[in-house]
C-alpha cells in the first residue's frame, strides 16, 4: 500500500477526524470508504448504460436522452437543496 498526502484546510481536516471519530475508525479508514463509494465518470456511465438496458429488457422502457437529462436535472437540484438545509441546520446550531 502506498502513501498519499493530500492538502486541506485545517476545517476540512478537522471535519474528517470528527466524522471518522464518530463512526469509531481511522482518517485512513475513513478516506478508503469515501474512496470506494466515490463513482468515476466512466464507473457512472456504465451504470447508467445498465440501467437502461435493464429497464429496456425487464420493464420495455427506453429510456431517452432527454428523459435522462432531466432526470440529472432533477437530481442536482435535489443534491443542492439538501446540501443547503444541511448548511442552514449546521448555522443554526
Amino acid at each position: 500500500m502506498s502513501d498519499v498526502m493530500i492538502r486541506v484546510p485545517a476545517e476540512v481536516r478537522d471535519q474528517l477526524a470528527a466524522v471518522a471519530e464518530a463512526r469509531g475508525t481511522s482518517l485512513r479508514a475513513l478516506m478508503q470508504e469515501i474512496a470506494a463509494q466515490t463513482l468515476t465518470p466512466g464507473q457512472i456511465k456504465e451504470r447508467a448504460e445498465h440501467t437502461r438496458a435493464l429497464l429496456a429488457e425487464r420493464f420495455g422502457h427506453y429510456v431517452t436522452d432527454e428523459e435522462s437529462a432531466e432526470m440529472r436535472r432533477k437530481m442536482r437540484e435535489a443534491t443542492a437543496a439538501h446540501r443547503a438545509a444541511l448548511a442552514e441546520a449546521e448555522s443554526s446550531r
